[in-house]
């Protein structure tokens, strides 16, 4: 293939990346008004293979969102809805005892509702950290092992999980293995005042839109072919790694704010999550190729939850995100100020 030919070729994946990932969008807005960067985040997530933890007060949308979504992908669907006394078994499935043909019995598996492309965790943190751990291995794996049975989950895979940040009455925060498996944690915030009234026109007609399908798994798994393929210049990946160290106390690149509050930084997983949503953000503006622009403008859903802020920070009333834009504003975009 010639340098023209292979031109062409991406130019035509971008465009049709951002052709089914409008189209979409466009059909989850049917039943979620405004909150754009939320659903691009959640759409990102998806397409780059990875998952979600979506944050915010009750009542706004985090799992319409979900649902929104699994309809306008005609993906198998399933809900969790988390609760202090839900078991492991009760998440991954169990072996039940049926009655067989011939009169006898025999042990049956009856799959989770983890079983599914996309499982809505709704309020992970209602649940135990026994019960929570039950998702780790399907998220890392995308398998399920129960007793001496592996289920390989079907793809595409993705949770996107909920969490309430205010009420903190039995719950139980989300140990730090299990944020990192998150590809983003995004806040989702108040509607804009302009959207109030599509809103109540949406939810208190006679008649409620819902999203109809207008993709499906297999063109998921296409698009995130597509992304993995996006090439990923030397600059960026550079300025993904520094951002991903500026966060670890002790580094060469990190700010004081890291040094006097951070307890850990973010992994190396950190700076995968980084360029996985920088290639989509790429394939969002139409180009095939990472810029060091593009890993920057995902940098706070990436890096967030992979703060661990120290006892001192959380006493001086340092937040994650505090500590990534300080990242953000000591490490500079290559070639800035030359």
């Amino acid at each position: 293939m010639t340098t023209t030919d292979a031109s062409g070729a991406a130019q035509a994946a971008a465009a049709r990346f951002r052709e089914v990932h409008d189209k979409v969008k466009a059909e989850v807005h049917k039943a979620i008004v405004g909150q754009e960067e939320v659903i691009d985040a959640v759409l990102a997530a998806l397409f780059a293979g990875g998952h979600v933890l979506l944050e915010g007060v009750p009542g706004i949308g985090k799992t319409m969102l979900v649902r929104a979504v699994g309809d306008a992908l005609d993906l198998s669907f399933s809900r969790i809805q988390f609760t202090p006394d839900l078991m492991p078994a009760d998440v991954r499935g169990t072996e039940v005892l049926v009655e067989a043909a011939g009169g006898g019995r025999d042990l049956e598996f009856r799959a989770g509702p983890i079983v599914a492309n996309l499982v809505l965790a709704d309020e992970i943190n209602r649940a135990t950290p026994k019960t929570q751990s039950a998702m780790l291995e399907a998220m890392q794996e995308r398998q399920v092992t129960v007793g001496d049975r592996t289920i390989t989950l079907d793809e595409p895979y993705c949770v996107m999980a909920t969490q309430n940040p205010v009420e903190q009455e039995g719950t139980y925060p989300l140990p730090e293995a299990q944020l990192d498996r998150f590809l983003f944690k995004v806040l989702v915030g108040y509607p804009k005042e302009a959207d109030y009234a599509r809103i109540l026109a949406l939810t208190t007609g006679v008649e409620v839109e819902r999203p109809g399908s207008v993709s499906n798994a297999e063109e998921v798994l296409e698009l995130r072919r597509t992304v993995r393929q996006v090439e990923v210049g030397e600059a960026a990946q550079e300025h993904a790694v520094r951002l991903v160290m500026a966060t670890q106390p002790g580094s060469p690149y990190a700010p004081q704010l890291v040094e006097d509050s951070v307890a850990l930084g973010s992994s190396p997983r950190g700076a995968q999550a980084l360029i996985l949503a920088a290639k989509v953000q790429a394939l969002r503006a139409g180009r095939f190729a990472v810029a060091p622009e593009d890993v920057r403008a995902v940098a706070m859903p990436c890096l967030r939850h992979r703060v661990l802020l120290s006892f001192q920070g959380q006493a001086d009333g340092v937040t994650a995100d505090r500590v990534v834009q300080a990242v953000l504003d000591a490490v500079p975009l290559p070639g800035a100020g030359l």
